[in-house]
């Protein structure tokens, strides 16, 4: 029935502006201060009300309809970063998650260089997140890709890092700026001596290979205290905000209390 409703609709939500971005922030362990914030895509249903992407990503990955989402997601990060620079807020970066068919279209680079172009955004603060299993799908054709992402001056990080299994000779050739380590390691972190192993065991690598670590899904006290301990860059997570949307993230950055 999901699957249905979204095959019946999904090619008019955002002409309908029915689709709608959430923003949850990423803050700089050491500082405490947001530095960036992730797009997350909802679908505001005429009858079925706010919808998570769960319920209608996975039926547009499997047609080409998760490119034009993935275009109309990746414009309107875009868009309501400069929006918010524009606004005089600090200038910060926004990622956007990048699906397998959007990474595997000939036409990508030009894609981000026309988002970057329409918004009036500077490369440098966008970033795009791709999975660790996508790269090692084909790794000649990911690294060659990343390079002219990074040619034009936008970032690039993996997310899930550790549920993939990328090889370590592969993962220096690849030219990333960030490593996110999966939220299921992250879960039970203040008591599982294996997921403290892996954590730590990424953040080490990360750093070894200049790469920054961001720790996802973190929502406890103690989470957070491991992660200081063992040296870890950044979190994104309940334990600071859920995802929020565009003007709130506006007034947490200002300072005003959120509605």
């Amino acid at each position: 029935m999901r699957n249905s409703c979204f095959r019946r609709t999904c090619v008019t939500p955002w002409a309908r502006s029915e689709f709608t971005l959430f923003y949850q922030p990423q803050v700089d362990l050491r500082s405490g201060l947001v530095f960036a914030v992730e797009a997350l895509l909802r679908w505001n249903h005429p009858t079925r009300g706010m919808m998570a992407p769960n319920a209608f990503i996975p039926t547009a990955e499997e047609t080409s309809l998760i490119v034009p989402v993935g275009d109309w997601v990746l414009h309107e990060a875009c868009r309501q970063n400069k929006a918010w620079q524009d606004a005089g807020l600090p200038p910060m970066t926004v990622c956007v998650n990048v699906s397998t068919r959007q990474f595997r279209e000939k036409n990508l680079i030009g894609r981000v260089a026309d988002a970057l172009k329409v918004s009036g955004l500077e490369a440098r603060y966008l970033e795009l997140e791709v999975t660790e299993s996508l790269i090692m799908q084909d790794i000649d054709l990911a690294v060659a890709t990343m390079n002219q992402l990074q040619n034009l001056g936008v970032q690039i990080s993996i997310d899930d890092f550790g549920t993939g299994y990328s090889s370590l000779s592969a993962l220096k050739t690849f030219p990333v700026a960030r490593l996110k380590i999966d939220k299921s390691f992250i879960n039970d972190i203040a008591a599982d001596e294996n997921d403290q192993a892996v954590a730590s065991a990424v953040i080490s690598l990360g750093q070894n290979l200049n790469l920054r670590v961001i720790a996802e899904g973190v929502e406890t006290d103690d989470q957070v205290a491991f992660l200081r301990k063992n040296n870890c860059d950044e979190m994104q997570g309940y334990h600071f905000s859920e995802p929020v949307s565009a003007p709130d993230i506006e007034k947490m950055l200002s300072g005003e209390p959120l509605d």
